[in-house]
């Protein structure tokens, strides 16, 4: 079986053509960098991970982590791989220079991310969850805080936790009962107690210390989310040097068995009286939250991609290596590698074609939130804030989803083998499902996106988005290219579709909410599937432009094979947009009349 190779050429392109990397290097706050820095560090990262990180993949799901008395022990060579990875500063790539980081911008850290992701899933959620701790200490909590966890959290030496839902909350976070009550030493600490259920890499080996982020409620806090605080507890307590103490009083009872990701271990925690230290305001800790889910979020959607890119490289190889049955045209009597079949050929180019939209996604996505901080125009900042927000449920949401389906397909590519645990590639599937799930589950982002996402300025950001949709399908139409003309009558097409319920949901939802809650979900996939398809076609009209420029070699190939996915997508996949139409505008009436 192949080993896994970073698709450094397909991020590249999406960095320079889908994006603008090279543009932000021209504001102050990433003036020390420019696009070959970019790559230099991209390439030095995907070596590490090729080789240090990716070999443990197999073998971590089939060792798991291992609780004993409250303590877990990873995988074999986690610990010393993660030591190599903090001493090789990759966790802080993407944060401030003043706390020890790279001072690169966000999109560099999510395309590193990527890497990781592909390379081994369960490593990964570690510094993941640390770097959303990160952001929401950088934005919400004290100089003081700042001072004492972000320099060791920014190196990785001490990694970080979210902990939000117990086990009567699940995903209705408002429920939460976890107490929080001033430290009677009058030192402005409070005491902590509750349990946590869900918690990645809550307890584990490869670090001196772990900062949990808490949710707990302070007495005499309103109901539902709006009661709720969010506070820093340590694993071991630090003094005001910046030294461990004494350990605090928390601790994982026991961890769970699951389908997937199994070397990482997702944890029970209880504190019991644990001393903690509040993060801004009381009561203001679900808006701080959402400051880390929404990169957290954002990493969540690039899971389905990163696994879905994994399995293909295992499906190609595989298709290449395995010889059955005969491919139109091939001698009498012999057998043919299987990636000659037009319907395995089907299943690659759909599997690539997602990955790639997937990819486009994600990274204009995380391009939006470095725009919405630094560009030196206000109404930029605010534009791309706004697309940020409506593009991040769809790249959680759609981006998993289509992660599941793409592992899946490799599974069919192996045939029965794929089912066989050996072959690895079974792995990849039970990894993916978990990614729908959690993070908001898919209905979730689903609900967020049509009822918080749709209506933001009046309806006027999602009419934005939809225009700059149509003026892309005019673009390709204006080519007057024969390679390019399915493409852009196929956006059209989507964005007619995308255009229609969109103004059924925002029209129908005054009307009664249930209108559009009922309609979410296929509006979700609806609102990917045409995003996917605008985003590839930008890509196509990219590569043509270089290909007329003159490009050549390997080069020219890989701009042809991009003009080739774009069309297969907007052929074959873009369509499906026309029959969620149905589906998002049947109302709740079936939903309702239904008994289970």
């Amino acid at each position: 079986m192949s080993e896994y190779s970073a698709p450094l050429d397909d991020i590249r392109f999406v960095l320079e053509n889908v994006v603008d990397l090279a543009g932000l290097s021209k504001f102050p706050a990433y003036e020390h960098i420019d696009a070959d820095t970019v790559f230099g560090v991209l390439e030095e990262n995907a070596r590490f991970m090729e080789q240090l990180v990716a070999p443990l993949n197999r073998s971590g799901d089939i060792q798991h982590s291992r609780w004993d008395a409250g303590t877990v022990t990873t995988p074999d060579g986690f610990r010393e791989a993660y030591q190599q990875y903090v001493s090789a500063g990759w966790g802080g790539v993407p944060f401030p220079a003043d706390y020890g980081g790279g001072g690169f911008p966000w999109i560099v850290g999510v395309v590193m991310q990527e890497i990781m992701q592909e390379a081994n899933l369960a490593f990964s959620m570690c510094p993941l969850l640390t770097q959303g701790a990160i952001d929401m200490l950088l934005h919400h909590s004290d100089e003081g805080q700042k001072e004492k966890y972000l320099p060791k959290m920014v190196t990785g030496e001490w990694t970080g936790t979210m902990n939000l839902t117990e086990p009567q909350a699940g995903s209705d976070v408002g429920a939460v009962a976890t107490k929080a009550v001033p430290s009677a030493d009058g030192d402005g600490s409070w005491r902590i107690t509750g349990q946590k259920i869900f918690i990645s890499f809550g307890e584990h080996d490869m670090a001196d210390n772990i900062i949990h982020l808490v949710l707990a409620r302070v007495p005499d806090a309103p109901p539902g989310t709006k009661g709720i605080s969010c506070f820093i507890v340590p694993k071991v307590l630090v003094d005001d040097d910046g030294n461990l103490g004494e350990r605090n009083s928390l601790q994982c009872v026991s961890i769970e068995e699951k389908m997937g990701i199994n070397a990482s271990p997702t944890c029970v925690m209880a504190y019991d009286d644990a001393v903690g230290y509040l993060i801004g305001e009381p009561n203001a800790g679900m808006r701080y939250m959402f400051t880390m889910m929404n990169s957290a979020r954002l990493s969540v959607g690039l899971q389905g991609l990163a696994l879905g890119e994994r399995a293909y490289q295992k499906a190609v190889a595989y298709a290449h290596e395995r010889r059955q049955g005969r491919a139109p045209g091939a001698p009498a009597g012999t057998q043919s590698p299987i990636v000659e079949l037009p319907d395995v050929r089907r299943m690659l180019l759909t599997m690539r074609a997602l990955n790639e939209a997937s990819r486009c996604i994600a990274f204009l996505n995380a391009e939006c939130f470095d725009l919405a901080l630094h560009h030196p125009d206000e109404a930029v900042r605010q534009q791309r804030s706004e697309l940020a927000d409506l593009l991040t449920p769809i790249t959680k949401g759609w981006g998993t989803d289509m992660g599941v389906e793409v592992t899946s397909l490799a599974l069919q590519v192996f045939g029965g083998m794929g089912y066989i645990e050996e072959t690895g590639v079974a792995q990849h599937y039970r990894d993916a499902r978990i990614a729908p799930i959690y993070e908001g589950t898919n209905g979730i982002q689903a609900m967020d996106l049509v009822g918080r996402k749709l209506p933001m300025r009046a309806g006027g950001v999602i009419m934005d988005f939809l225009g700059s949709i149509s003026a892309t399908a005019d673009e390709v139409a204006a080519a007057g290219s024969d390679e390019l003309a399915p493409i852009g009558a196929r956006l059209a097409d989507g964005h007619r579709v995308l255009k229609e319920a969109t103004e059924w949901l925002m029209t129908n939802g005054l009307a009664d909410p249930v209108n559009v809650l009922a309609g979410a979900t296929p509006f979700l996939r609806m609102a990917g599937t045409v995003t996917g398809g605008w985003l590839l076609a930008r890509s196509a009209l990219a590569a043509q432009r270089r290909l007329d420029a003159g490009a050549s070699g390997d080069d020219a190939e890989l701009l042809r094979q991009k003009i080739v996915t774009a069309r297969f997508y907007c052929d074959q996949l873009l369509p499906q947009a026309d029959g969620f139409l149905a589906a998002v505008t049947a109302g709740p009436t079936d939903l309702t009349a239904a008994v289970f």
